[in-house]
């Protein structure tokens, strides 16, 4: 069996010997409120950062889905436009490789429209700084 005469009484087992508390409970309690207000000002910025980036990565989970969607439209579009005209007209393999590699820019073009890195046919900037009007 343990040593009695250890310190802090790690010998002792149960509740016969309890030692006489040092912090009173009010003190306890005190500490405990500062503690939770304290907790308070941090924890709803810490949540709602989370829920932001909760809510940010899936929006971009959407946003890669429809922006890869558009490009294989593109390639496919082109692809089966190529196929038709090679069936219709007896160019084969011409037209499907023509058609492809126009669908694959297409794609391109679509991809960055929604991605806003370039503008929509007939909203670019209308006045140009380096372009002179008056010749």
């Amino acid at each position: 069996m343990a040593e009695k005469s250890r310190p802090d009484g790690t010998g002792e087992t149960g509740r016969g010997n309890q030692h006489e508390p040092d912090i009173r409970d009010d003190d306890l309690e005190r500490r405990r409120r500062e503690l939770e207000a304290s907790l308070a000002t941090r924890l709803p910025n810490r949540l709602e950062r989370k829920d932001d980036a909760k809510a940010g990565s899936a929006a971009g989970y959407g946003q890669a889905v429809k922006l890869s969607s558009e490009f294989i439209a593109g390639v496919v579009v082109g692809a089966g436009i190529g196929w038709i005209i090679d069936r219709m007209a007896g160019t084969s393999p011409w037209g499907l490789i023509v058609f492809l590699l126009l669908g694959f820019g297409a794609g391109v073009l679509n991809v960055m429209r929604s991605a806003g890195v370039v503008a929509e046919f007939g909203q670019g900037n209308k006045s140009r700084p380096d372009h002179d009007d008056s010749k």
